[in-house]
């Protein structure tokens, strides 16, 4: 016969805390206090420095408490915990069990960013570490405290979402007065005159305008840089460690030509803080003559415009069989300029090694990967006799009479083309403002008459004619762009032709200067097309 066993439960007490000291050996509770203040000004600095000494004074006062830091940041923003060294110091003292209790001002000193807060809170608390915030009168290690936190953090955030908003209005409307901000720090060129407005550093500015002029001599960017850190040109942060990006940077700033874009980017929300290149999604403005000026204008629009061809370059063939994005080459010009007569195919340099003797011939692309596939009869041409004929070609050329070079070089301005007349841009701009500012009031009077068909249909309109002064506007730029860069291009051919001499060496920058194309005709025969329309020449190797 089965016994009943009877069920019981026995409670069990819980145990004492075993770091408890004995009797007459109270322990005292390590308390660090952290204090924030959002800015560097000098008002913000003496309140971080009037925190740091309350803290210490009312730590010190608790005979029960022990002082275990103070941790301050200044000058940072609470909504993320990444940059705040100090903050970061003490947490990770929490987690090697330096700190009992942690004392602070309110929530929003400690974190503005309601989910980092509430983590944070969790994990000290899990770790037996309370949270003291005196303005709300919480501390974390009570049953209440979450809920009071989430609240209280939740205020917090949202109040910075709101003083972010007022910023980005305010940078809206600062964007729209054509307020400039200089960061003299990252520009080389400019320093902050004494009126507070940029001037020009003669020394920075050398070293900008000789990166534009070596990009225009045929230079590539690593070239570029490779030369600068020779030298040991500083950068604009005084290091003397370039990157290409920088490089490019300068080429592509038109800070350099004495105009600005405002709004290239913007910061995405005030919690993440990424920042992101602004293709659109915000308003843009752009400051024409803002402050002198290091770079022409004309000199400027050259260097995109040499950036674009650059990059636009393609590759014939190769053994893939795709024709993909080419890479510019600036060891030799004529790695740009020779091309196969039969193919169309580049020629590429080649050293040949026989008999122990090193021979430098150019040979073409197509033939060097496919054989006789697709080109049957390119020649491969020897260097030094290739050298030799182009140069007796521009020595032709530099013994031209001066009124033929000022008849090539007005025939050269015609074929290139000189855009057209018309309203200027400026004008173009204002009428577009004006009727932004239009379609704004006539939008309000739609909305507030969805059913008016007259005023729909003049809505309608007026978008359609903003469209369309848009256009214009693009076109407007794209012919100034066009008409600078042709300027700057006859400048450089004016000059050039004016200081040509006779010269018996080759040369790569003088070759880049004045030929566009040289095609392959047979083995002994090279045509040589100048940069000068309708000029042309034969040469035998």
């Amino acid at each position: 016969m089965e016994q009943t066993v009877q069920r019981r439960v026995r409670i069990i007490p819980a145990r004492k805390n075993t770091d408890t000291p004995q009797p007459g050996k109270k322990k005292r509770q390590r308390v660090a206090a952290y204090c924030r203040v959002s800015t560097d000004s000098e008002e913000q600095i003496t309140s971080y420095e009037a925190q740091k000494a309350y803290y210490t004074q009312k730590i010190g006062e608790k005979p029960d408490w022990e002082l275990a830091g103070i941790f301050a940041d200044k000058g940072l923003s609470g909504t993320s915990m990444k940059k705040r060294d100090n903050f970061n110091k003490m947490i990770a003292a929490c987690k090697r069990g330096k700190i009992d209790t942690i004392l602070t001002k309110s929530l929003s000193r400690f974190a503005r960013n309601t989910v980092d807060c509430l983590e944070t809170v969790r994990m000290l608390k899990a770790h037996g570490i309370g949270v003291i915030f005196e303005k709300e009168n919480i501390n974390t290690l009570t049953e209440s405290s979450e809920f009071l936190i989430t609240l209280f953090s939740g205020f917090a955030q949202a109040e910075s979402e709101s003083i972010s908003k007022n910023i980005v209005w305010g940078k809206e409307e600062s964007k729209k007065a054509g307020k400039v901000p200089f960061q003299y720090k990252k520009l080389l060129g400019y320093r902050k005159g004494p009126d507070g407005k940029p001037e020009i550093d003669p020394q920075e500015a050398e070293t900008v305008r000789r990166i534009y002029r070596r990009y225009l001599d045929g230079c590539s960017l690593p070239q570029i840089q490779r030369e600068l850190e020779a030298e040991q040109v500083p950068t604009a942060q005084a290091i003397k460690t370039w990157s290409r990006q920088v490089i490019q940077n300068i080429l592509t700033n038109e800070r350099y030509i004495g105009d600005a874009m405002l709004g290239k980017t913007f910061v995405t929300d005030c919690i993440s803080k990424r920042v992101k290149k602004n293709n659109g999604e915000r308003g843009q403005s752009y400051v024409e003559n803002n402050h002198p000026a290091i770079i022409p204008r004309e000199l400027f629009y050259r260097v995109q415009e040499e950036m674009t061809r650059r990059a636009s370059k393609r590759k014939v063939m190769q053994k893939t069989g795709k024709t993909e994005l080419g890479k510019y080459s600036a060891k030799y010009a004529l790695s740009e300029l020779l091309v196969c007569g039969e193919c169309g195919t580049p020629y590429k340099r080649v050293t040949w090694a026989r008999n122990g003797k090193k021979r430098i011939v150019w040979r073409c692309v197509s033939r060097l990967e496919f054989g006789t596939k697709y080109c049957h009869n390119s020649p491969t041409l020897d260097e030094e006799k290739l050298h030799r004929a182009i140069q007796e070609a521009i020595n032709e050329f530099a013994q031209a009479g001066t009124e033929v070079k000022e008849d090539m070089l007005a025939f050269t301005a015609m074929a290139w083309g000189g855009g057209t007349e018309g309203i200027s841009l400026m004008d173009l701009r204002q009428k577009l403002k004006d009727i932004t500012a239009q379609q704004a009031l006539l939008l309000e009077q739609v909305l507030a008459n969805m059913g008016d068909d007259i005023l729909n249909a003049q809505l309608k309109a007026m978008m359609e004619e903003k469209q369309a002064l848009q256009e214009q506007i693009t076109a407007a730029e794209q012919s100034q762009t066009h008409n600078a860069a042709l300027a700057s291009r006859m400048e450089e051919l004016r000059a050039w032709m004016e200081r040509l001499e006779v010269n018996q060496a080759y040369s790569d920058e003088q070759t880049r200067m004045a030929v566009e194309r040289i095609t392959v005709v047979d083995a002994e025969t090279i045509r040589i097309r100048f940069r000068y329309p309708g000029t042309e020449m034969e040469k035998k190797l």
